[in-house]
């Protein structure tokens, strides 16, 4: 059969145009495949050695970006430095007090073998070796009433520890066991935390040891009376890494597992949120416990709170004042027989600036109160009713609690 020009170059663009279209289309296809598509990330990926270790991608390991067992890393190096500890105290009975009464003793009978005055009460808690030759930290609260605590280290090892001293205002606490050449934990810094940086706690929950668990930094200078412990002098790190009663006391890690924080089961009813202390309060309390046995913080006399518009609506209406600024710190109340009342601070006084820095935080000024030293002379800018006065404050000792 004889065929046309035309009809010829008609069979050509066809098989011309079917071949292009069968091309591409298994390019398509090859292209949507996911297993191609993961062939394709691995022949492009660079392997671990080929990157530079001065290069900013060196240091994605390192913070958990690349490194997928960073954590499993971190609590490998630390964890055989977290101990338990276990406390026994003895506290008062108050049924012994009240079956004394003579119609009760009547009516049980006088021959009854009477309640004990006391009982024993014991508690479990976390901490970490800070010296290869037994200084351990943990929190006031675990080893408080207490001279002597039973410490289990991570080898199986159950020893006795000495409580060298404690500090309620910052709730920490130092203990000394007999050993030597123990694992030790690395201190790191937690000025400079941003919160979204990953968070990891060590302890032991219900006795549980060396139990993990990780989340991230949720906020950074809660103070005090923020997290609802007015008593205590801390500005706290907030982290959503499960923090329970065992695990007071135990370290809280950066994802390098550098200690950044004790962990602090300071609220029972935080419910997804848990409290640290910085490692440099807890380091520079720990110093002075060592050194000295007790710890002198700097008091004022003078409770704070951050302005806001709703907030200086709620002071106003609650002390009576008439702050007019929408932002700064104000003084809500002054102590009485306190370095603040003795030189005229009052209560609506908006602090502006402290030995001369700018304060905007109410845990600046804390940060910067707590730095300073007993005796020393503080200058407090304040702005009283739209007029600028300083006055110069020397502190004195926290007083103890009765």
């Amino acid at each position: 059969m004889k065929l046309s020009l035309k009809q010829l170059g008609v069979y050509v663009f066809l098989l011309v145009f079917g071949c292009g279209a069968g091309l591409f289309g298994s390019r398509y296809l090859l292209l949507q495949n996911p297993s191609f598509q993961q062939l394709r990330n691995v022949t492009m990926a660079l392997p671990p050695e080929s990157v530079p270790q001065n290069s900013p991608n060196a240091q994605i390991g390192a913070t958990g970006g690349d490194n997928v067992n960073f954590i499993a890393t971190a609590v490998q190096k630390v964890g055989p430095a977290v101990v338990r500890i276990n406390a026994t105290r003895k506290v008062a009975n108050p049924i012994s007090d009240v079956l004394k009464n003579p119609l009760l003793r009547r009516f049980f009978g006088e021959d009854e073998q009477p309640i004990p005055e006391e009982r024993i009460e014991r508690g479990t808690g976390s901490g970490f070796i800070l010296s290869e030759d037994g200084e351990l930290l943990t929190n006031a609260h675990v080893v408080a009433d207490t001279d002597t605590v039973q410490v289990t280290l991570k080898d199986g090892r159950s020893l006795e520890g000495k409580v060298v001293g404690v500090d309620s205002v910052t709730d920490v606490a130092v203990v000394k066991i007999d050993a030597h050449d123990l694992p030790t934990v690395k201190l790191g810094n937690s000025q400079n935390l941003i919160p979204g940086e990953w968070a990891i706690a060590i302890g032991n929950p219900l006795g549980l040891d060396n139990t993990v668990t990780m989340g991230i930094i949720s906020a950074t200078d809660r103070t005090s009376t923020q997290v609802g412990v007015p008593d205590k002098r801390v500005s706290f790190i907030q982290t959503d890494a499960a923090i329970n009663p065992g695990n007071s006391g135990g370290p809280l890690l950066n994802a390098q597992g550098e200690v950044i924080g004790i962990n602090t089961a300071i609220r029972a009813d935080a419910q997804g949120l848990g409290f640290a202390i910085p490692i440099e309060t807890a380091a520079r309390v720990a110093n002075e416990l060592f050194t000295k046995g007790h710890v002198e913080h700097p008091f004022l006399g003078f409770e704070m709170a951050d302005l806001s518009p709703i907030r200086r609506q709620q002071i106003n209406q609650e002390n009576q004042l008439n702050i007019q600024q929408d932002a700064g710190i104000v003084i809500r109340g002054v102590t009485d027989d306190s370095p603040a009342k003795e030189v005229g601070l009052l209560p609506g006084d908006v602090i502006q600036k402290v030995n001369g820095k700018p304060v905007k935080t109410s845990a600046q000024v804390q940060r910067l109160v707590e730095s300073s030293k007993v005796g020393d002379i503080l200058a407090i800018e304040v702005n009283r009713s739209g007029k600028i006065q300083t006055f110069k404050v020397k502190s004195a000792a926290y007083p103890e609690r009765k």
